[in-house]
């Protein structure tokens, strides 16, 4: 077994997964607290707040932090997520008593300066502006507003325009001491590890972590419904989306498998079908997002404004067609992905590190890859039946941005997925 784990007597965890023949370590601490912790008036804080976490401490200048770690040739980096934050390093092995006290001090010790803080706002007010400048990536935040309307779980992870033009510096340390607390963070670390040493620097350098456990996000409620935007694009950005499931359910792995059967590769329906056969699309998959309650399924294509009177039925038609048969050779190709899929990322430090991570947080504890691998072999004929069944259970979620005038009618699309 590689991986350990230590509980610190704040309820910290320290995880580890060694690699033998790696000189490098990827270690990171991964919070469970993101866009959906928010409230509606301060959407965008935990993104702001992870931006904020590198412009300096009480020891160090936002300088010193960047020339610390790069005089190891080391890197630090962030991201966040709508249910997670995640602070990582990738160093030499020599180098992970640094890479943890820069996280430490970064997480513990960040002055956030208003200077800083306001320079700052302006950059993420410019990263929202590239991001609505880019349809296929800002059509999927409001396929998410529009599955989950009036919540946090669809509210935008970089926030909006009004919400982060208006975010005062005392929401970042509110939301910081509210939800960064020792029993909902996880330090993972992979690679050239010695579990004690990696356990020790953590108990000394995240010492004033509260103990306490943090407020609960409120609970998803899938809706559905129908979102458009007119635009001047040379294509349409269209999204046809259903209810999910969580990381915990039963049919998890049979969900994952369904989605690359219809659309995960150049050998899956849609792709075959839809861009092969017909020429419809430039760009076409299915996925399968799962959250802590909850989650989506759905379909994303880019078309033109004239292919989309011809997808939208095609699309329609694989979807409902997917439970009643599979081809010779589907399921096996499928899960021959997923698995090669997992086992291509053990190879890697940082993969290795979030995926431990991603386990403590969603199921408090360390999946083994071949119980995983079990899990998927599991899945058989009769499961993608099943949870095929299940996309229709709630009403669909369709999002389209672009010249839409040639799309369907939301009712007709419903019509469609219900024959």
């Amino acid at each position: 077994m590689t991986v350990e784990i230590t509980t610190l007597p704040s309820g910290l965890r320290v995880a580890t997964d060694r690699m033998d023949g790696v000189a490098t370590v990827s270690v990171g601490v991964y919070v469970d607290a993101g866009a959906r912790n928010e409230p509606a008036a301060i959407n965008g804080v935990a993104h702001f707040l992870e931006h904020m976490a590198f412009k300096g401490t009480e020891r160090r200048t936002a300088r010193a932090i960047a020339e610390e770690i790069e005089a190891v040739g080391g890197h630090l980096n962030a991201y966040t997520a709508r249910e997670q934050t995640a602070y990582y390093a990738k160093i030499l092995k020599g180098d992970v008593p640094l890479a943890i006290d820069i996280l430490g001090d970064i997480l513990l010790h960040s002055t956030f300066d208003q200077a800083e803080f306001d320079r700052e706002r302006s950059v993420i007010l410019q990263e929202i502006g590239q991001a609505e400048d880019t349809p296929d990536d800002i059509v999927f935040d409001h396929f998410q507003a529009t599955a989950y309307p009036g919540q946090a779980m669809g509210r935008p992870v970089l926030g909006t325009v009004e919400t982060v033009s208006a975010l005062p510096r005392w929401a970042l340390v509110d939301y910081m001491g509210t939800h960064y607390h020792a029993p909902d963070m996880v330090i993972s670390a992979a690679g050239a590890v010695d579990h004690r040493q990696i356990v020790d620097l953590a108990a000394a350098a995240f010492a004033d972590v509260p103990a306490a456990p943090a407020p609960k996000a409120e609970a998803g409620r899938y809706a559905g419904g129908d979102f458009r935007e007119e635009r001047d694009l040379e294509q349409i950005h269209l999204v046809v989306g259903f209810p999910g499931v969580s990381h915990t359910d039963p049919d998890h792995h049979a969900f994952q498998v369904l989605a690359t059967i219809l659309g995960g590769g150049m050998s899956s329906r849609l792709f075959q079908e839809i861009r092969e056969k017909r020429g419809l699309v430039y760009s076409i998959y299915a996925f399968s997002s799962s959250f802590h309650d909850g989650g989506v399924f759905g379909v994303y294509a880019g078309t033109g404004e004239r292919e989309v009177q011809e997808l939208l039925p095609v699309l329609c038609d694989e979807v409902l067609a997917i439970g009643s048969r599979l081809e010779p050779g589907e399921l096996a190709r499928a899960k021959a992905q997923l698995r090669a899929s997992l086992l291509m990322s053990r190879e890697s430090t940082s993969a290795r590190a979030e995926h431990l991570a991603h386990q403590m947080l969603v199921h408090g504890g360390h999946i083994p890859t071949e119980e995983t691998l079990a899990r998927l072999e599991a899945v058989d004929a009769a499961a993608v039946a099943r949870v095929a069944q299940r996309l229709h259970g709630g009403r669909p979620t369709v999002t389209a941005m672009g010249p839409i005038g040639g799309v369907e009618p939301f009712d007709r699309i419903v019509g469609r997925l219900a024959a």
